[in-house]
Formats: structure tokens, C-alpha cells, sequence
């Protein structure tokens, strides 16, 4: 099932999941805005809070699968056909690391279940 199809599935039943103490402010251009208060109307059981996660959650995932691979000098492995794989010196690494070691932090926090 395409990603953007499960979020709007789990909308209908929203379930709870675990987040971050710190809150993120941000001013919306008035189309997103628009956008926004048009699926809280679609899915009036939904929070608009649970709405933006969810979309964000999607956008960042995109981005993550978008940044591109800079394959290195150095072989990490070799893939089934005995082909060799290099290290990734690209964005996608230093993103994925980065986001592991913010991840860390981030679950030393205390978290507090949503709705």
C-alpha cells in the first residue's frame, strides 16, 4: 500500500504513538494552510496536529530517498553478484547519521503518547 494511502487509513482510526517534549512554530504559506484545515475537515476525528505530523513524517521521507548516493574509494561490500559496493560520501549518509544521533537524544527526553 503506497505510504500517503496508509497515513490517511490510520487518519480513520488514529492511533497513538509517541512524541518528541519540544514543539516545532512555523508560519504556513495560506494555500498549505488552505490544504490543511481542508483535511481536518475531511477527517474531523483526526488533530490537526496528528494531520501536519503525519504529512511532515511523509515529506521527510521523500527527501531522505531523494538525497543523492556519492559512492567513496573504500568498498564497504560486494553485492550478490560479487559487484563491489563503496561507501556512500554523499548527503544521504551524513543525513541518516545525523538523524541517528538526534534520534538518540531525542529518546532520552521523556515522550508522552498522542491524544
Amino acid at each position: 500500500m503506497h505510504r500517503i494511502q496508509e497515513v490517511l487509513k490510520r487518519w480513520e482510526s488514529a492511533p497513538d504513538q509517541r512524541l518528541t517534549v519540544s514543539e516545532y512554530r512555523v508560519h504556513l504559506p495560506l494555500r498549505d494552510a488552505a490544504r490543511l484545515q481542508a483535511l481536518a475537515e475531511l477527517y474531523p476525528d483526526t488533530p490537526m496536529e496528528e494531520i501536519i505530523t503525519d504529512l511532515l513524517s511523509l515529506a521527510l521521507d521523500e527527501v531522505a530517498s531523494s538525497l543523492p548516493y556519492i559512492p567513496g574509494t573504500r568498498i564497504v561490500e560486494h553485492d550478490e553478484y560479487g559487484d563491489p559496493i563503496y561507501e556512500d560520501i554523499g548527503p544521504s549518509r551524513r543525513f541518516q547519521e545525523a538523524t541517528q544521533a538526534h534520534l538518540e537524544a531525542l529518546r532520552h527526553q521523556t515522550s508522552k503518547p498522542r491524544r
